[in-house]
């Protein structure tokens, strides 16, 4: 058969540049000869993440769609066509076969352009509230697939979040010595990491600074990944320092934060989520206080698993610490349970699943060999 021409679609956020990467690799290693080519804005993270995975990213204009009355509103109809157009030559000069888009503010255009040439559309939600594109999208894909059980979209495959295989593979009790001492962390001590994400969270950050020697009390190291620019300092401006507390503004390999962790403390976007379940990682979520509530959702089915609790941020205090996580850190058997609970959550495969979903629908077909693998 030809060879398949695949056009990916997404972008703005890690959350929606990540998932559709990994797909992209999954679909190289499933059929190498593929064709893949990926649709962004000149805006978004993409900008930098999709050329260092070695893609070739074509670019449209964002069009956001206006929430109130105001002058974008009357504009939005002319630009809103001129990126359908826009990603409809790119489809064309593809020779595209299949689009899988990840949603986002490019994905809406290119969803429309992909159904005027009668080229098959296949998506993927991260959230469990979905978003505008998909929603829209998801009215004629040919194969949608969600990140979490309960996302209401009539007629979706639960296949997990497809995520980089250095996290989705990992076998945490294998990597963790080595990742300890990468870490420059003790091995013979319970490791709670800390993380507000790449660009921090200060909420998080004061509460774990006002609870620290209660956690440290515990015999417990901390590993806190503060974020950019957010640094916990002592009374004098220097950056704290206390035995078995190590901070450090970012990681950039999340897969040894989660091999050395007996416990982690995070926000709950879908990918953070995800990957927790994935590789089996007892939780505490603090959603987002802002947006439309999709983080509390996205930590629903986790939680009620009983591998995550979950507390929302103004409650996310020295006194809930205290409460809720010192005895966790003082009995490993409740983080075991919890573990045991996180991991029948997890899917290490959804990268896969996406990918065979989407060359389907370019007519690949799979033979018995590919079809196990």
């Amino acid at each position: 058969m030809s060879t398949p021409s695949v056009v990916l679609a997404g972008g703005g956020t890690a959350g929606h540049v990540s998932p559709l990467l990994a797909v992209a690799r999954a679909v190289e290693r499933l059929v190498p000869e593929a064709r893949l080519s990926i649709i962004g804005t000149a805006a978004g993270l993409e900008t930098r993440l999709v050329p260092e995975a070695g893609y070739r990213l074509r670019t449209i204009e964002k069009v956001p769609m206006p929430r109130r009355p105001t002058r974008d509103m009357l504009q939005f109809p002319a630009r809103f066509g001129q990126a359908v157009r826009d990603a409809a030559e790119i489809l064309r000069s593809e020779e595209a076969d299949v689009v899988m888009g990840v949603g986002g503010y490019v994905c809406t255009p290119v969803y429309v352009a992909a159904r005027r040439l009668g080229i098959p559309v296949v998506l993927h939600e991260a959230n469990a509230r979905p978003g505008l594109a998909n929603k829209l999208g998801h009215r004629f894909a040919t194969f949608t697939g969600v990140a979490y059980e309960g996302t209401p979209l009539k007629g979706a495959e639960w296949v997990g979040m497809p995520m980089s295989r250095e996290i989705s593979q990992l076998d945490r009790r294998t990597a963790r010595t080595e990742a300890l001492q990468s870490l420059g962390l003790d091995p013979e001590k319970v490791t709670l990491v800390v993380t507000g994400g790449s660009s921090g969270a200060l909420s998080l950050n004061r509460s774990i600074q006002d609870a620290l020697s209660d956690v440290l009390g515990t015999g417990a190291q901390v590993l806190h990944l503060t974020g950019r620019d957010k640094a916990i300092t002592d009374d004098f401006g220097t950056l704290l320092e206390l035995p078995g507390y190590h901070q450090r503004e970012y990681l950039d390999s999340m897969q040894l934060a989660y091999a050395a962790a007996d416990l982690i403390i995070a926000r709950s976007g879908a990918a953070t989520v995800s990957e927790v379940a994935a590789v089996g990682l007892p939780a505490v979520f603090v959603p987002l206080p802002v947006g439309n509530g999709e983080q509390e959702l996205n930590a629903r089915e986790l939680v009620a698993a009983g591998g995550a609790l979950l507390v929302k941020d103004e409650h996310f205090n020295k006194s809930w610490i205290r409460r809720n996580v010192l005895p966790l850190l003082e009995d490993r058997s409740l983080l075991e349970t919890m573990e045991q609970q996180s991991a029948t959550r997890g899917i290490t495969d959804a990268d896969e699943r996406m990918a065979r979903a989407t060359l389907r629908a370019a007519g690949h077909e799979f033979d018995d060999a590919e079809a196990g693998q």
